[in-house]
């Protein structure tokens, strides 16, 4: 049997039938009916050498051993007539512990299972302790409260069903009081301590564990409650929506199970996107919801039949409930989707639409391999939930546009997080102005006297590898087909060889810039269409595999060989993304330093803009030193960059090397958001000097000298004057301490560019 103390309370709790053997006094000394007045002594009589009874007791073994007295003594309270039908037994109060149960109670625990326990629904410990608390106010204090916590028991039927039972407590039989040296409460703390229900350290410490005493049984009487119980969480379930963590709920299943008394039943829904005029999965309930029904539907039918049927749908949208799959007509059995269903054990089902404003927005399905479990009265019941559901489907789509909506800003538009305040701000006035049916125009969105900040890790000769390694893939392609042509060896080949051999020799010798277009274009009109017949009618094996396996290394969209570009591609694209990473990585501190507008472009490398101001933050203190800051983040960003590059390297498919450079600009811009192309871009005549000395500093060489001022494996620093060398000097030191860059420190002149003159660079290498 269970612990009597399972629960902490402030209750010492002992058994006692004593407030029941005073009832059977006065029916002994007070009743007209005789035989009633004799049973009454009789049972007086059978209790009396055991005083525990009276007096109470905590020894739980006792009850094995007055069982049958007990039984008897009880009689009265649970008659015999009624014992099949009423879910009752005794209880001590206030705990989980139970006896003297009637036939249908005994049923009920004995389909639970030995192992079973029954437990309290849903109440933790602490609003346990509270609530026990409350009931001394209300019996012993006569505080005129109302204890209202339901309690429940979940109890599982022989076929895996959980059944809600509702608690009804008669404690006509029990006792509160004081123990023995309880301070007992003023008033005004009883009414602080109501104030405070949730405050659990408050009312053990005016209500301490077991100083109080409670004496006697209960009666308790179980009201199966399973379709309420089983609804209201259904509705829980389905209003429940986190967009953050949009997690399905492993028990809706089980909380369908509950509301339609179904032991094996299966659940799927499918929305209906309207402007394709199709079914679609929810991702994240793939592993909870089946759609076999929907399956075999899909597969029966055409897609021209589904988009009618979606139509039709919006006149009768009447739900479909089979109770015995084997009774359908002989057609459907004879489809060869059908194995659908019996592969899957459906035997009986349930098919709903779910319309709105005669929209359909889902179909729901619900499948049993219990024949006959699935009915209309079973469709019946979804009737209460049914706007619910609608709510819900309602509420996930408009979440999810949310959520598209977020990605879509967050990955495809330059409406940074740090300027989003202004555009929301003139989205306010102009849907303000909407509301009082007020005209209002836009105003444009920009930053002025902005401080830039910009950098690149270029892929060095990314160009020259591509055009090698063009060669090297139509090389490979021309001496595939000569394979082929020779295997052929025939006169209608040797127009083909001598075209060949053309292409060949241009490849190598002299390639001219439309070389690539007329080569392909040849494959397309004559080599490819001449390999496909022959790969048709050919009875020579050997001929046929050198055929397809020419073909398998021709990439399907412009009918070269790519797999050596493909390569680079891969590279590239892989070296991008890890060197964007790391930037996005790092700038979450950088506006933690100070919000900026930040943003990145990926082409053969990554470079990124940042552009600091007073008014991009108007409410935060701004000074030099976050420029400095910055700045330095930016050298220490490149750095970490750079040494990640070189510990990925070797896993590119393609070697690559990259070089980094650094603009300092000490000049303030202005930034604009452009209405047209929906991104910022620097405003005026004026201001884009900065972005054509970043652009011609790409390609820019050491004066007099033909070496590029950047260099692999070293961080270079473009700058204007002195202040700005001993600046990035004392953050090269902090770097230099740091074990990140060596003490090769070079000083450079960089070349004279169109229209630009007088630029400095520092260039040093990483460890």
């Amino acid at each position: 049997m269970a612990n009597l103390y399972k629960k902490e309370s402030p209750f010492q709790v002992f058994i006692s039938f004593k407030k029941y053997l005073d009832v059977l006094e006065h029916i002994r000394y007070n009743d007209p009916l005789e035989y009633r007045a004799n049973y009454a002594e009789s049972l007086i009589e059978k209790t009396r050498k055991f005083q525990e009874l009276r007096d109470g007791f905590q020894d739980l073994s006792l009850f094995e051993k007055h069982k049958d007295l007990i039984r008897l003594l009880l009689a009265d309270l649970f008659p015999t007539g009624l014992t099949r039908n009423e879910i009752k037994a005794a209880g001590i109060p206030l705990t989980n512990i139970t006896f003297n149960y009637t036939e249908r109670f005994q049923n009920i625990l004995n389909d639970a299972g030995k192992d079973f326990e029954i437990e309290f629904r849903d109440i933790s410990d602490d609003e346990y302790y509270v609530f026990c608390c409350c009931l001394i106010l209300q019996t012993y204090l006569k505080k005129e409260i109302r204890v209202t916590l339901p309690f429940y028991y979940d109890i599982p039927t022989k076929d895996g069903i959980i059944k809600h039972y509702k608690i009804t407590v008669n404690s006509d039989f029990s006792d509160v009081y004081p123990a023995e040296g309880t301070e007992i409460p003023s008033d005004e703390i009883l009414d602080f301590l109501l104030e405070n229900l949730d405050d659990i350290h408050l009312w053990k410490k005016h209500f301490p564990p077991e100083s109080w005493v409670l004496n006697g049984f209960s009666i308790i009487s179980l009201v199966d409650c399973t379709s309420e119980v089983a609804l209201s969480d259904l509705k829980s379930t389905l209003i429940k929506i986190d967009p953050e963590n949009p997690a399905p709920d492993e028990n809706l299943k089980e909380i369908f199970k509950s509301y339609f008394d179904v032991a094996e039943l299966n659940f799927g829904l499918m929305l209906f996107n309207n402007k394709n005029k199709k079914l679609e999965n929810i991702p994240i309930y793939e592993n909870v919801f089946t759609n076999y029904l929907l399956d075999f539907w899909f597969n029966t039918f055409d897609e021209e039949v589904r988009k009618t049927a979606f139509e039709n749908i919006t006149y009768n949208s009447k739900p479909i409930a089979v109770s015995n799959v084997d009774k359908l007509d002989d057609e459907i059995k004879k489809l060869s989707s059908f194995s659908i269903l019996k592969d899957n054990k459906i035997n009986s089902f349930m098919v709903i639409p779910i319309m709105k404003d005669n929209e359909l927005l889902a179909i729901m399905e619900f499948t049993s391999p219990i024949t006959n479990s699935l009915n209309g009265l079973k469709l019946k019941k979804l009737e209460f939930v049914a706007d619910m559901i609608i709510f819900s489907i309602n509420r996930f789509s408009y979440e999810r546009n949310n959520q598209i909506e977020a990605i879509i800003q967050r990955e495809y538009t330059t409406i940074h997080d740090s300027v989003i305040w202004k555009f929301r701000n003139e989205a306010e006035k102009y849907f303000n102005a909407y509301l009082s049916k007020k005209i209002y125009s836009l105003k444009e969105i920009s930053f002025k006297n902005l401080t830039p900040l910009f950098s690149f890790s270029d892929i060095r000769s990314s160009s020259e590898k591509r055009f090698n390694l063009m060669l090297e893939d139509l090389n490979q392609q021309v001496e595939g087909i000569c394979e082929v042509l020779m295997m052929l060896n025939s006169v209608e080949t040797e127009k083909y060889t001598l075209a060949i051999d053309v292409f060949e020799n241009e490849l190598n010798n002299e390639i001219k810039a439309d070389t690539e277009q007329r080569f392909q274009r040849f494959l397309r009109e004559e080599i490819h269409p001449f390999f496909q017949a022959k790969l048709e009618v050919e009875t020579n094996e050997n001929i046929k595999d050198k055929i397809k396996n020419y073909f398998s290394q021709v990439f399907s969209q412009n009918d070269l060989f790519y797999a050596n570009r493909k390569n680079l591609d891969d590279s590239i694209t892989l070296l991008n993304r890890k060197l964007a990473d790391i930037l996005d990585q790092k700038q979450v501190i950088a506006q933690e330093i100070f919000p900026h507008y930040f943003e990145r472009f990926k082409s053969d490398g990554v470079e990124h803009n940042l552009y600091i101001g007073s008014n991009i933050a108007p409410e935060l203190p701004y000074s030099s030193k976050v420029v400095h800051e910055l700045r330095y983040w930016q050298l220490e960003t490149i750095c970490t960059m750079e040494q990640e590059f070189h510990l990925f390297k070797k896993d590119l498919p393609v070697s690559l090397d990259i070089a980094s450079l650094i603009f300092v600009y000490n000049e303030k811009i202005d930034i604009r958001f452009r209405m047209d192309e929906k991104r910022f871009d620097v405003d005026g005549a004026f201001n884009s000097n900065f972005e054509i000395i970043k652009k011609r500093l790409e390609k820019a060489h050491i004066k007099d000298s033909t070496e590029r001022i950047t260099s692999p494996g070293k961080i270079t620093i473009v700058y204007f004057g002195m202040e700005n060398q001993r600046e990035y000097l004392q953050y090269i030191n902090r770097l230099q301490k740091l074990n990140v860059l060596k003490t090769d420190i070079e000083f450079l002149r960089v070349e004279d560019l169109q229209g630009i003159t007088g630029l400095l660079a520092l260039r040093v290498s990483l460890v």
